[in-house]
């Protein structure tokens, strides 16, 4: 039997599929964006930003888009299924986050930014900003995002066990004191007893998860649950055989890590080369005090 040949180039993913519609029936109608919201009676800029896949519009715009280019019934119907991948993305964080409040422990690998469980409020907000969130709903997320920490914290809180890659510490927030914080912050929570916190340098190589943020979850009914985030897309993975294939892939980075002592030592020295001004400088106390510059860490 013959290979069968690739119809289309188009996403299969359904919001980018629906913004390539979009960008594709205006061009064969002639319009520009500004022609388009003049007769339609939409500011211009929606169109623009529908079209960019980073708004899917109201059913009401969906609808006079659908009379003007003449496609009854075919903008609505992707629009919906557009509507509804997105949920189920978010349906499926959802059930995450609820079997994290049970995990008895917790496994995280960041690739490119700090796990919710170790950010400050100032590191959560421009992280979140940068993703495209605004008011009111960035303010709702920062707040939900610092009630989580509970996890870590308290007699109950459950053991937890992160490996930061060094381009986390390497990618600072545009306010310096409030990356100052975020290290400092990062530091305190290394010294509680239920958190080991490993650093993988950048001399570590290759490894199996160069693109890939992941977090396992084991549960009480000792299953254990993994989920992965790549800069779009999230997904929780429950099947046995995956999550042991991503594993192994956790336990190989771990095994070309910094020791926790090597890792905090890490932060420290990043801590230190952060410019601070004399007037904002609050004195230290514990081994952060040190003004000394600490050994080179050796792998």
């Amino acid at each position: 039997m013959p290979q069968r040949r690739l119809v289309t180039s188009r996403s299969r993913e359904p919001r980018q599929r629906f913004a390539e519609e979009l960008r594709q029936l205006r061009a064969r109608k002639g319009d520009t964006l500004r022609q388009l919201g003049e007769r339609l009676g939409w500011d211009h800029s929606l169109f623009g930003k529908m079209e960019k896949g980073e708004t899917l519009g109201s059913p009401e715009v969906v609808q006079a888009l659908e009379h003007h280019y003449g496609t009854p019934g075919l903008l609505l119907a992707m629009w919906e299924l557009a509507a509804e991948d997105h949920t189920q993305f978010r349906e499926r964080y959802r059930r995450y986050m609820a079997l994290e409040a049970h995990a008895v422990s917790l496994w995280h690998f960041a690739v490119s930014v700090l796990p919710g469980l170790l950010q400050t409020a100032e590191y959560a907000r421009e992280v979140l900003a940068a993703g495209g969130l605004e008011e009111p709903e960035l303010t709702q997320q920062v707040e939900a995002r610092m009630s989580r920490k509970e996890l870590l914290e308290g007699p109950g809180a459950s053991p937890f066990r992160v490996i930061l890659s060094e381009a986390v510490l390497r990618t600072p927030l545009r306010n310096e004191q409030a990356w100052r914080d975020q290290l400092a912050h990062l530091m305190d929570a290394a010294e509680r007893p239920n958190v080991t916190l490993h650093v993988l340098p950048f001399r570590a190589g290759m490894h199996g998860l160069d693109s890939t943020a992941v977090k396992f979850l084991r549960l009480p009914d000792s299953r254990t649950v993994a989920y992965v985030e790549t800069a779009h897309r999230g997904e929780l993975i429950e099947e046995a055989a995956a999550v042991e294939h991503l594993l192994r892939a956790y336990d190989a980075m771990r095994d070309q890590a910094l020791l926790p002592a090597e890792s905090r030592k890490f932060i420290l020295r990043m801590l230190e080369e952060v410019p601070c001004e004399p007037s904002t400088r609050a004195p230290r106390t514990g081994a952060r005090a040190a003004t000394a510059t600490p050994p080179e860490v050796t792998a």
